[in-house]
């Protein structure tokens, strides 16, 4: 961890909370550079591999009606065979009980085979409904998978111009902030959550905040210059560094 260097007075603590939210502030530019780019390429990873699990998983109810069709044939065919062994008996038959059970035989192996013919022409009619799902799902997983790659494409490349900066960024954020007082860094941090832009540290710019815009009144401007305590907005708590004068100056009057 690096060691918190002594600053004696306000106005260095100042400067090196201005330094530090400046550092941050390229951080966040990089970030928003990339917009939604990260959450769009996540989202679309999820919303594939979810698709995949679903080709998958119709895939094999597929298989399995194509199993069943295959059982059922064999069932007819074995079914067919004992027709054919039980009419051949029928000629060979001693009395009309052994007769009538050979007959009743020969329907119970007809009804195995009405059973199966029903059973195939279910499993055909789940193979060709499941072969439309697949079309229509590998359809749009053919479209997401293309937008993933320009994204991930575009996100790379982004990538590639400004990870060297911001790799250096961020470690020069966490050395100084390894230097900063931890109770401004706290309050630093907090602030800086508070907001979409990031900005915890502004500046008063033509007589108003630089974080809110609102309203700073003159002595509070002559408090902020002298720098001999740490000022935060009052309608907003950002910390105020201090006062931008190459501004041009804009009195109340006009700003209302």
């Amino acid at each position: 961890m690096a060691r918190k260097k002594e600053l004696t007075t306000v106005a260095d603590k100042l400067e090196q909370l201005e330094e530090l939210q400046a550092i941050h502030s390229k951080i966040d530019a990089i970030h928003i550079l990339k917009g939604e780019l990260p959450i769009e390429v996540a989202d679309l990873e999820d919303e594939i591999a979810g698709t995949q699990k679903r080709v998958a998983k119709v895939q094999v109810e597929i298989d399995d009606a194509q199993a069943e069709i295959e059982h059922r044939k064999t069932l007819m065919k074995e079914a067919q065979s004992l027709i054919t062994k039980y009419d051949k008996q029928l000629h060979n038959v001693k009395n009309n009980r052994e007769f009538d059970a050979l007959n009743k035989e020969i329907e119970l192996q007809k009804l195995e085979i009405q059973l199966a013919e029903k059973k195939i022409r279910e499993a055909n009619f789940t193979i060709e409904n499941h072969k439309k799902q697949l079309d229509e799902i590998q359809k749009r997983l053919d479209s997401k998978e293309k937008d993933l790659d320009i994204k991930k494409k575009e996100l790379q490349n982004i990538i590639k111009d400004t990870e060297k900066e911001e790799k250096e960024l961020n470690e020069k954020a966490k050395e100084m902030e390894g230097e900063v007082e931890e109770r401004f860094l706290l309050a630093f941090n907090r602030i800086r959550k508070s907001y979409k832009n990031g900005l915890a540290v502004v500046k008063v710019s033509r007589n108003a905040c630089g974080g809110c815009f609102g309203f700073i009144p003159p002595q509070t401007q002559s408090e902020i210059r002298t720098k001999k305590k740490i000022s935060t907005c009052e309608h907003c708590g950002r910390i105020i560094s201090g006062v931008d004068d190459s501004a041009v100056f804009i009195s109340e009057e006009e700003m209302a």
